[in-house]
């Protein structure tokens, strides 16, 4: 078997989220149990480690598991558009032009391949919520302590499970998501997103419109920030464009507070689907594991 390493949704080289994809022959793919993807992904501590396999529905251009330390995970976004990136980087060929079909556990997933200034940019279509709606009164003050969050600058608490269980919090501003001070632990799951808007004309050296941070609690209960999280943008994109906060093209970062330069560019198009993109760059490939 072989691991490449990508880094996602990055500003600047090594500035995004790592992903490790493992990759091989399908007799050694089908050898290597849940059990042993789960053991990888504790081993080497990535927020999620991915695993390529054949595809079972024929629309599909390849199979991917998804893990995290301590589950499997039915849907994420940065290894969606990390494993694209290797799969095409080891030579796969799309059935369609331009798009590539992921399948995963919450069913096929499209990924479109951009041109960008940057060079190629991938996209992936949101896929729909599993659940939206206002949070419980008590669900709104546990996510706001777990997050380390002042009651009095969340606008809004709502539902964007889209494979992880997010919850998500509107804050005032940016600089009300920069605030934040998480608790140290958390139960499992414990998967809290936060969005707040930056003002018109801010100056920044990478500009953007939303400022975005993520937590999870890990396999040991230990809440842990996301330097850049796909799925959480892609359940923000439903959210803002569902509510009309968002009525065009955006650009959301995140990861400061952890050292990254995540960014995220969220489209519509013409028939109302979100894009949710990113450069995914290959930092190294072919390294034998297994």
């Amino acid at each position: 078997m072989l691991l490449d390493l990508i880094d996602v949704f990055a500003g600047v080289p090594l500035g995004g989220n790592p992903l490790a994809v493992v990759r091989g022959t399908p007799d050694k793919m089908a050898a290597l149990d849940t059990a042993g993807m789960q053991r990888m992904t504790d081993w080497l501590g990535f927020s999620e480690t991915t695993f390529l396999l054949p595809p079972s529905d024929p629309q599909a251009d390849y199979r991917v598991r998804i893990f995290c330390p301590g589950r499997e995970l039915a849907f994420a976004g940065h290894p969606t558009l990390g494993s694209a990136r290797a799969w095409l980087a080891a030579g796969g060929v799309a059935k369609r032009a331009g798009v590539v079909v992921q399948e995963c556990g919450i069913g096929l997933v499209e990924v479109r391949v951009d041109a960008a200034a940057e060079g190629e940019r991938l996209a992936f279509r949101a896929p729909p919520l599993r659940r939206s709606g206002p949070l419980s009164a008590a669900e709104r003050a546990e996510a706001a302590q777990r997050a380390g969050v002042d009651p009095r600058v969340i606008l809004d608490a709502v539902h964007a499970d889209n494979g992880p269980e997010w919850v998500l919090l509107r804050l005032r501003s940016a600089a009300d998501v920069l605030a934040a001070r998480p608790e140290a632990r958390a139960p499992v799951p414990c998967d809290i997103g936060l969005v707040g808007p930056h003002a018109v004309g801010e100056a920044e050296e990478w500009p953007a419109d939303w400022e975005v941070r993520a937590f999870f609690a890990d396999g040991a209960g230990r809440l842990k920030e996301d330097p850049v999280t796909g799925s959480l943008n892609a359940g923000i994109a439903l959210y803002l464009y569902g509510a009309g906060l968002a009525t065009a093209d955006y650009v959301a970062a995140q990861g400061r507070c952890v050292g990254a330069t995540g960014r995220i560019h969220v489209s519509r198009d013409d028939d109302g689907a979100a894009w949710i993109g990113g450069v995914a760059r290959v930092v190294a490939r072919n390294a034998a594991v297994g």
